[in-house]
């Protein structure tokens, strides 16, 4: 039961903090989880998965009830189309790897330092991004491998990937901020859910309650429904600043997990 609660909260807070910040919560979610060491890194990254396919979901439905979804078809499309193929992928690293350790935590270790550095480059290239030339590509193929590469990260990693996401969008396509935060939705919905369609078809799915499962759905939307307002309230330096502190405590979260799981 207290599990069940702190799961539910952690599953808040970060959608709130993730919401705010304009990243999602899933980068948060996973690797607090992990640290918590309150259940397997395998159902941790189901869990984690089924969260932020849930929340991209609700956030793509909203959009488009509220006609507020506009995006570039020429690029969205073959990038959501890389991102399925990129979910599928990443799940089939993850089941490799996973085989491969002699121990279930080593997996766990591998993602930490795989979170560490991709958050270490999303905070340089944040410092850095007004001496940073960014690019427009169009070209249908390299739509496809960059919601291809984003997909595989999503997956694999289990976090949605929002940050990541938005920086890719924003170097090569040069996206706003605010379509490239429509087309990170659409790279974690059809990242995530051909992942775990690929783990529900293996018969691989770990062993989880389903009311924990509910409770960190529900938990992260109306995170997300919160953070949304709070955005709103605040001045955009301080969401900065926030961003920049919470890409900080993520790569000390990382630190600390691949120390637990050595």
């Amino acid at each position: 039961m207290i599990n069940s609660f702190i799961i539910m909260m952690v599953s808040l807070l970060a959608s709130v903090a993730g919401a705010i910040c304009g990243i999602g919560g899933g980068i948060i979610i996973k690797p607090v989880l992990d640290s918590l060491g309150i259940m397997s890194v395998d159902t941790a990254s189901f869990l984690s998965g089924c969260t932020v396919m849930s929340m991209s979901g609700y956030s793509v439905l909203r959009a488009v009830c509220n006609k507020e979804f506009n995006t570039r078809l020429k690029t969205g499309i073959p990038i959501s189309a890389g991102a399925a193929a990129g979910g599928i992928l990443g799940r089939y690293f993850f089941g490799l790897l996973s085989s491969s350790f002699p121990s279930p935590d080593d997996i766990g270790a591998v993602q930490s330092v795989c979170l560490f550095w991709l958050t270490f480059a999303v905070l340089l290239y944040t410092i850095s991004r007004q001496k940073i030339k960014t690019n427009n590509i169009s070209r249908p193929l390299l739509c496809i491998l960059a919601g291809l590469m984003l997909g595989v990260v999503s997956s694999f990693l289990g976090i949605g990937g929002g940050p990541f996401n938005l920086v890719l969008l924003s170097f090569l396509f040069s996206m706003e901020p605010k379509e490239a935060a429509r087309n990170s939705l659409l790279i974690i919905f059809f990242a995530q859910i051909s992942s775990l369609t690929l783990i529900i078809a293996g018969g691989k799915v770990p062993d989880f309650s389903f009311k924990v499962l509910a409770g960190m759905i529900l938990a992260g939307i109306a995170g997300a429904v919160i953070g949304r307002r709070v955005n709103k309230l605040i001045k955009e330096e301080t969401v900065d600043i926030l961003f920049r502190g919470l890409n900080f405590i993520i790569m000390i979260i990382c630190i600390y997990n691949f120390i637990k799981y050595l």
